[in-house]
């Protein structure tokens, strides 16, 4: 059994119309370090991060307290968005969370598929620094929820699962923010 640690990104310095790939604001910075001194005592493990700016500086602060690298894991990046207009992305996300898994179009079930695989596969402990969405994915996997979104992660909130190499379970369901959080 390998535990997975899945951290949602910190406060990102523009919201997902906003801009297509911020990093931290300030409270984002501030929310990476106390989540890297939470996860400080489980390590050295391995860490995997979304190529995304706001995931990867989410990492930062733990890869260096534990002199460890980052590892860029792009099935578990954000939810792909399709070739729209960024003014457009936030309705367009609205629409998608509002509904289940098994009415979206094949290239974000395809999405999902990839990122639940990459998760089930692990074979170390691992903490995972990903997205909203994508850990909406692991949730609903874990707990048998076809909901896009079955739960809201805060920022820099941990989520434990761990494998058996064929499937999730949820060991710890981490901090919730309202739902209108979302960047």
């Amino acid at each position: 059994m390998a535990r997975i640690y899945m951290v949602r990104h910190g406060q990102a310095a523009a919201r997902y119309g906003q801009s297509a790939d911020p990093g931290l604001d300030a409270l984002g910075q501030e929310q990476a370090a106390a989540a890297a001194n939470t996860l400080r005592p489980l390590g050295p493990l391995a860490i995997l991060s979304s190529p995304l700016a706001r995931a990867r500086e989410t990492a930062a602060p733990l890869a260096k307290l534990w002199s460890a690298e980052v590892v860029i894991e792009p099935a578990v990046a954000e939810i792909h968005s399709p070739d729209i207009e960024l003014a457009k992305r936030a309705e367009w996300l609205g629409k998608i969370m509002a509904g289940s898994w098994r009415n979206v179009p094949p290239p974000l079930m395809q999405w999902r598929e990839a990122l639940i695989e990459s998760l089930v596969l692990r074979r170390v402990d691992t903490v995972v620094f990903s997205h909203y969405v994508a850990l909406n994915v692991a949730f609903g996997a874990a707990v048998g929820d076809d909901r896009v979104t079955a739960f809201s992660p805060d920022n820099c909130s941990i989520t434990i699962f761990e494998t058996d190499g064929s499937r999730l379970s949820l060991i710890e369901r981490g901090a919730e923010a309202p739902l209108t959080k979302v960047n």
